[in-house]
């Protein structure tokens, strides 16, 4: 049964327990993933105790010592105590693990065992296993006997199933946990203002595990929340100070870490492209690659797709905390470190409005559209969502469009494509104005002038503040308009 003190999750825990339910005979793999702080050992834990079987949580430390914390984690479990399991090597270790009556053995933070030479022959031990008990020719139970393998360094758990990997073709489940949603993360902080939930999601993020971290707070207003971020992400002393460093120390192919903190933060700042970004710390695109591709695999930076046009994807900053860092922390260190938090916040509030809550709000707008809006708002389901940028040669102009959805089915880069919604959310203090609408009606018109099936598409405003009376006559009359507030983003469809 789902633990009662797990919160969310609902989806990958039934997928942790339909695997563990496999009955068919021989070794069962599953690998389960996620940044840090994601609840991954929260979870494990909470399978193993309901379960039955071996957990083992690997942590940072010489190669001997690890092996004989793995054996004694299996001596517990045939009633011997510290140091009486001996095990010449890693085969040896795994092959007595899951030779005994257990039918589960989770082995936490593989990562950390394959940072020596010892523990990197871990993932061709278990393809061994598993492979000699599909045969048959495994010693051990007749029954299925589970296995999963968890870790925090994404590029290390990813490549443990690619290309010619050991593991390759042998796992059954494939499972990555990632952060809450704005919604998710409202609801787990029990913030009823919509508002003060979205400004704490563009700073912390929808990391659960930052719950811990910030014990019982549950900010219900702007004062409450800028007390809690002045004691924990601009506090010198709290572990969130320095959240940032921690994450790019997950990845163990991260060894110039100035070079990938410039990268990091000439994004933060807007530089979105390799060129832009080259540009901005003085090196070449080309010698830039590499890394760009190491802060991607480590979830990071993540690629933003034009859905309608063939160009360069943009890169952007993939986590809430690491953008708080180098925006609104970095440049204003010495003042933070000399205890004058909140003159610190104000000097960075025009960033924090414009380069923080602002994308955030575009961010939590397309979540809308993707998991939320019903097809009847839309006009149909949506498949993917995302941005574009429209040009108008007539005008000599450029529109970027905040959301575009295309419909279920409907693939990237067809000319000829259905769009199936545009829209533009803007997180400003003054109400919406007709313009906005004004604005995606000139979009979709030049948008079905070049051949996409646009005409029926629904045009919809995104408004933190509402929207005056011009804009909200104008759209009670009309079927093709939808007008999105702070409160139908919150628990609306």
């Amino acid at each position: 049964m789902r633990p009662e003190d797990l919160f969310d999750r609902e989806m990958e825990w039934a997928d942790l327990e339909r695997f563990t339910a496999t009955s068919s005979p021989g070794v069962h793999l599953g690998i389960l993933y996620g940044r840090r702080r994601m609840g991954k050992s929260f979870m494990l834990r909470r399978l193993v105790a309901q379960r039955g079987g071996i957990y083992h949580m690997a942590l940072e430390e010489e190669p001997g010592p690890a092996l004989q914390r793995f054996a004694d984690a299996v001596g517990a479990r045939r009633g011997l105590g510290p140091g009486q399991l001996h095990v010449a090597d890693w085969t040896e270790a795994l092959r007595l693990a899951l030779s005994g009556p257990e039918d589960l053995l989770v082995i936490d933070e593989l990562p950390y065992l394959m940072t020596a030479v010892e523990g990197r022959v871990i993932p061709s031990a278990l393809q061994s296993l598993i492979d000699a008990s599909r045969d048959q020719r495994a010693p051990g139970p007749s029954g299925a006997t589970h296995v999963i393998v968890c870790g925090s360094s994404l590029s290390v758990m990813s490549e443990l199933l690619s290309g010619t990997k050991a593991l390759r073709g042998r796992a059954e489940l494939d499972l990555q946990l990632h952060p809450f949603d704005y919604r998710r993360t409202a609801d787990y902080y029990s913030i009823e203002d919509p508002l003060v939930a979205l400004r704490l999601y563009a700073i912390l993020g929808g990391t659960p595990g930052y719950r811990d971290l910030v014990g019982t707070a549950s900010p219900q207003s702007a004062e409450e929340l800028t007390d809690l971020i002045l004691h924990t992400a601009a506090n010198p002393s709290h572990a969130l100070f320095s959240e940032a460093e921690y994450l790019l120390r997950e990845d163990p192919r991260i060894v110039e870490r100035s070079l990938y903190h410039s990268l990091l933060g000439a994004v933060a700042r807007g530089a979105h492209t390799p060129t832009a970004i080259a540009s901005r710390i003085g090196r070449p695109a080309t010698a830039l690659a590499h890394a760009l591709n190491v802060l991607q695999t480590a979830g990071l930076l993540r690629r933003r797709e034009d859905l309608l046009r063939r160009r360069r994807p943009v890169l952007e900053i993939a986590d809430p905390i690491v953008r708080f860092t180098d925006l609104i922390v970095d440049p204003y260190r010495p003042i933070y470190e000399d205890r004058r938090g909140r003159e610190a916040l104000g000097l960075a509030d025009a960033t924090l409005r414009t380069q923080v809550y602002g994308p955030t709000f575009e961010q939590v707008a397309r979540e809308w559209v993707t998991r939320y809006a019903s097809p009847e708002t839309l006009g149909g389901s949506a498949g993917l969502v995302g941005t574009t940028v429209v040009n108008d040669s007539r005008g000599r102009s450029q529109y970027e469009v905040d959301v575009v959805a295309l419909p279920a089915g409907q693939g990237v880069h067809d000319s000829h494509a259905q769009i199936l919604a545009l829209g533009e959310a803007e997180d400003s203090d003054a109400p919406r104005p007709l313009s906005d609408l004004r604005r995606l009606e000139k979009i979709r018109d030049l948008l079905v002038r070049r051949g996409y099936r646009a005409d029926g598409a629904t045009l919809l405003v995104f408004g933190r503040s509402g929207f005056d009376v011009t804009l909200v006559n104008e759209a009670s009359g009309r079927t093709d308009v939808q007008l999105v507030d702070l409160e139908r983003l919150r628990s609306g469809e």
